[in-house]
């Protein structure tokens, strides 16, 4: 404790050591990026941030629709051969010049089975070069999120990367690194210069970029700050210009604040539980040759147990929606009217658990993040209290995103804890990630609890190339009715997001919780 302590002081006197001029946007919250490998982890902090430095063929604009990025126009040569024509005239941040030879090598990287964002490249076959400046993406089928989906697909110098021997993408879950996993070379708006595990990451503006940013953002110093008191403190005391993970129950406190301004807005964001559905016999459970979450009365009871009301009310201080889908609102697929949890029933639970034959109930552990989520360590010890008055024993481990995650990706687990958030705005994109069964490239890539379930499978995949909005809303529907009458997942709730600054900091508030600074402007 004392060692984090000093970490985030030093952080905080990092900070006070940079140029106190108005276009250095100081960010904090509470969660560390886990690589700089722009392939290698599908974890919203870290593209938070590696997406000032990286870009795609295509990118957002200020509400959300689609712009040209590395790509200026696309033109559907066939319904499965889509046409890019790359920009002119980009360099990398070492001003070397980008090109399509970029595009097919950062392709083939990011397809690579030990990274995590292949779900970006779903459905596209293959990538090929046209001339120097134009590509062809050649795809299994029509896709109609396609231009969705590559937003995320990120472009690294092939060059930089052969030079430096970072090829590879790094296999975060065996602890590895390469020379990505700490360095970047994008084309993006700012340069990363530094990361310091756990104190800050350091950016400095692109003056060279190919576009104009909106805001005067010159230097930006993100630092994971995991102590609610010591971030909410920085603020407070003006170490910090912008906090992005605001205690909830210090929002009434800094909205009363004149020096400050909260700004509110929901998060495409939903906590859920992933049982282990596929193992044999279930890790740290005392049930010994067989797998009680293979049963769906054991999956239902967990579920009906949970009091998500208690939850949203005494642990998020309203700042939560009650789930009974995996999607939030914002998402393509989110329909209110099926979105309605049941109230929680510990007798029922505990007749389900005895009609699956566990009148007793069983030891099990539940893996959760402490510094990722809006108090994600309270909601897992108020989980593990309200299934102990139903028989379930758990053993609570709470740790840093870090290390959770690579347990959770060595499937060693028995039940975890996470929040999952749309990219896309696309409900498949949580189906086919969380639900499909885990297979080669994209299908099931994030399926980390063995959901394998030949409905969903059937859906997910007539949804990948169905071109008719209505019909593909209908298999939407179908899968998430699926998942939620069936508990693959259980989900708990959607996530509100407030963002506290700085009177004089105007920004963008993002659905996705990723800042950018190049929307940003400080007084």
């Amino acid at each position: 404790m004392l060692i984090k302590l000093v970490l985030a002081v030093a952080a905080l006197l990092a900070m006070a050591t940079l140029p106190a001029q108005a276009q250095t946007l100081r960010w904090a919250a509470q969660n560390d990026v886990l690589t700089l490998d722009p392939h290698s982890q599908n974890h919203a902090t870290t593209s938070a941030i590696l997406m000032h430095a990286y870009e795609g063929l295509t990118r957002y604009g200020p509400s959300y629709q689609i712009e040209p990025s590395l790509a200026t126009r696309w033109t559907f040569i066939s319904p499965t051969q889509v046409r890019f024509e790359l920009r002119r005239g980009v360099r990398f941040h070492d001003g070397s010049p980008f090109s399509a030879d970029d595009v097919l090598f950062s392709f083939e990287r990011i397809r690579q089975p030990q990274g995590t964002m292949q779900i970006y490249v779903t459905g596209i076959q293959d990538i090929r070069k046209v001339d120097s400046h134009t590509v062809d993406l050649v795809l299994s089928a029509p896709n109609p999120i396609l231009l969705r989906n590559i937003i995320d697909f990120r472009i690294m110098s092939r060059a930089w990367a052969e030079k430096n021997n970072s090829t590879r993408v790094q296999d975060y879950k065996a602890k590895e690194e390469n020379f990505a996993s700490r360095n970047v070379m994008g084309t993006g708006p700012y340069r990363i210069l530094s990361w310091m595990p756990e104190q800050r990451v350091l950016m400095a503006r692109n003056e060279a970029w190919w576009d104009k940013p909106a805001g005067n953002v010159l230097q930006l110093v993100y630092t994971p700050i995991k102590s609610e008191p010591t971030r909410v403190a920085a603020l407070l005391a003006g170490d910090v210009d912008l906090l992005t993970d605001v205690p909830v129950q210090d929002l009434e406190r800094l909205r009363a604040d004149k020096r400050l301004k909260v700004m509110d807005g929901p998060e495409v964001r939903t906590l859920f539980l992933a049982p282990d559905l596929g193992s044999a016999e279930l890790k740290y459970s005392s049930v010994k040759g067989r797998n009680p979450f293979a049963d769906k009365r054991v999956r239902q009871a967990l579920s009906l147990a949970i009091d998500r009301e208690g939850i949203r009310r005494s642990i998020m201080r309203g700042m939560s929606i009650p789930a009974a889908l995996m999607v939030a609102p914002g998402v393509n697929g989110h329909d209110p009217a099926l979105d309605t949890p049941a109230r929680a029933d510990p007798a029922a639970a505990r007749k389900l658990l005895a009609d699956a034959g566990y009148p007793a109930g069983f030891e099990l552990r539940l893996n959760c993040p402490n510094n990722r989520y809006v108090n994600d360590e309270k909601i897992c010890q108020a989980i593990s209290a309200m299934w102990a008055r139903i028989g379930v024993k758990v053993s609570l481990v709470a740790e840093s995103m870090a290390t959770f995650s690579q347990k959770f990706q060595n499937f060693d687990t028995s039940i975890y804890l996470l929040g999952w958030g749309v990219a896309t705005y696309d409900a498949q994109y949580t189906i086919q990630s969380l639900a499909r069964t885990r297979s080669s490239g994209a299908d099931g890539n994030f399926n980390f609890s063995k959901v394998s379930d030949p409905v969903v499978d059937r859906l997910t995949d007539a949804m990948k190339s169905e071109t008719d909005i209505a019909k593909r809303n209908a298999l939407i529907r179908q899968a998430l009715l699926r998942i939620r009458d069936e508990v693959l997942l259980i989900p708990l709730h959607h996530q509100m997001r407030p963002w506290a600054m700085k009177a004089g900091v105007s920004t963008v508030h993002r659905s996705d919780d990723r800042p950018e600074a190049r929307f940003t402007t400080l007084k």
